[in-house]
């Protein structure tokens, strides 16, 4: 919520970004993703979407008015421009001229054949940095394929470690590859704007989700380089990391995580095991690893005797990482979830009840506010933006919007 409860988008922004602009021109996850973030920072995100249909994510998910959407657009102004034509071009061109960032993840060559390229960008506003996302870079051979979340996350080998290893590999739940992708093109040009205070000068961040990937797959590449080890799929539990894994109680597997030495013998005194601790098989990281599957059979013969929440408090008794599988409802209705604002109410025009994941990371001098769920009527924004921000007379407007340039 707002300060004093005021949403919607003229509500004050709030964040470390305020006096920031982004010109989004991205659809569906990871550019708009990347957009999101920076809205929830306060920056005044515009975003640009095709007329007639828009961000294809207006349509994504379940019901007559797909939720996606209010999580996606929140906190953003949109606006309708065709990109395809000289005179849409000519409006990012005259947007471009005032902001400090424009964002977009369309194929590799897009932008350079509508004539919106960054060297012709930078010509207009020599401090503008341009944040490029796309399924393989910038550059190399695959640049110009099309690229999705899910090849991404093949390719940058997360998909081969997902999964059990005597079936093929799966998918995480969510497109993890578009939002590692966003995040990092944040990440960058967040650190292009340091750059941009010390020097004057924008630049081009390159966001590839192959690439996002590939940066969070741990130590599996110096693993085969260096000993030519390739990882497998181990389903719930990390080869080697002992204990850490899900275990059956009565009613519905739990989560344990005691892999440390000190950590192992607390769950070691809460299961009343004090030998476990001892014996040279599960006394250090290395024995427990070798030792895997047996002391999970060991842990799961005790969990299966409990309930999860008798497991869950003596393992809060005992200091021991641990806890549920939680759904929705669970985080809707956990204490901490509350307490952290992790789940926010956030007021809407077509629902009674609309929740949604708060702004996160918390800061604690320039915490961003979720003001609005995004605007419900594609072009919503034309007439402000185009006309208070470009001075676009409404004659003008009218003629863009026969011509079906917005």
């Amino acid at each position: 919520m707002s300060p004093a409860g005021v949403t919607g988008p003229d509500a004050p922004r709030t964040g470390p970004l305020t006096d920031l602009r982004l010109i989004e021109l991205g659809q569906l996850i990871a550019g708009p993703f990347c957009g999101q973030l920076m809205a929830d920072m306060g920056a005044d995100v515009i975003k640009v979407e095709p007329p007639g249909k828009g961000d294809p994510m207006r349509e994504w998910g379940r019901g007559d008015y797909p939720l996606w959407w209010t999580v996606c657009a929140r906190n953003k102004r949109c606006v309708t421009a065709n990109l395809r034509v000289e005179e849409g071009q000519a409006l990012v061109k005259e947007l471009v001229r005032d902001a400090d960032f424009l964002l977009e993840n369309f194929r590799p060559g897009t932008m350079e054949r509508w004539g919106l390229d960054y060297e012709t960008l930078k010509a207009i506003n020599p401090r503008l940095i341009m944040i490029r996302v796309s399924g393989y870079g910038q550059t190399g051979p695959y640049s110009k394929r099309a690229g999705y979340a899910a090849v991404g996350e093949a390719m940058g080998g997360m998909r081969y470690l997902a999964g059990w290893p005597d079936r093929p590999p799966t998918r995480a739940g969510i497109s993890i590859g578009d939002s590692l992708a966003a995040t990092y093109a944040c990440l960058g040009a967040l650190g292009a704007l340091h750059h941009r205070e010390k020097t004057g000068e924008g630049q081009v961040i390159d966001a590839s989700i192959f690439e996002s990937v590939l940066n969070v797959m741990e130590s599996t590449i110096p693993e085969f380089t260096v000993s030519d080890y390739i990882r497998e799929r181990s389903g719930s539990a990390l080869p080697n990391i002992a204990p850490s894994n899900l275990y059956d109680c009565k009613d519905g597997a739990y989560l344990i995580a005691a892999n440390q030495d000190t950590v192992f013998a607390r769950l070691c005194a809460a299961m009343q095991r004090p030998d476990l601790s001892d014996n040279e098989r599960y006394a250090t990281h290395t024995a427990r690893g070798a030792h895997q599957d047996e002391l999970d059979e060991i842990i799961e013969a005790w969990t299966r005797t409990l309930t999860m929440d008798e497991v869950d408090a003596l393992m809060q008794e005992h200091g021991v990482p641990a806890g549920k599988i939680f759904r929705a409802p669970e985080m809707i209705e956990d204490p901490h979830y509350a307490a952290r604002e992790a789940i926010v109410d956030v007021p809407h025009p077509r629902f009674d009840d609309l929740k949604m994941q708060g702004i996160f990371p918390r800061m604690s001098a320039t915490q961003g506010t979720i003001r609005w769920p995004g605007p419900t009527e594609l072009g919503q924004h034309n007439g402000e933006v185009y006309g208070d921000i470009l001075g676009k007379s409404e004659e003008e407007l009218t003629a863009l919007r026969e011509a079906g340039v917005i």
